[in-house]
């Protein structure tokens, strides 16, 4: 009896419960839209700080890639070809304090390796 009482209280319980229903609305100054807008120009203008290890022929700078990457698997590398020569560079950094500790590990392997500051790009 006590068993069949209880099971049809939480029976009830179970089929009365319902969710809350509520509406939010947010009321924000509009010259947040601007800020937004502003800080997604900006950071689509800027690069990344790159390493330049080294430059050459073609063949030169496929070797040294090649070497750039068993050193460091785990980092970006590429080969730009900037007339008269291909450039090895490696990494892509957001900030100007990571490529700098990248650098001086880069730097113990390959010393006349580069710190290149990243190029806006025109809007």
């Amino acid at each position: 009896m006590k068993t069949t009482v209880f099971a049809a209280i939480l029976i009830g319980f179970t089929t009365h419960l319902s969710a809350q229903n509520a509406q939010v609305t947010i009321q924000q100054d509009p010259k947040i839209d601007e800020l937004v807008k502003l800080y997604t120009k900006v950071s689509s203008n800027t690069g990344y700080y790159q390493i330049q290890v080294g430059f050459g022929n073609y063949k030169k700078a496929l070797d040294l890639l090649n070497q750039v990457e068993v050193d460091f698997p785990d980092w970006y590398s590429k080969i730009e070809f900037e007339s008269p020569t291909y450039r090895v560079r490696l990494g892509r950094f957001k900030t100007k304090l990571e490529a700098e500790r990248k650098y001086l590990e880069v730097r113990k392997k390959y010393p006349h390796a580069m710190l290149l500051k990243p190029e806006e790009k025109e809007s």
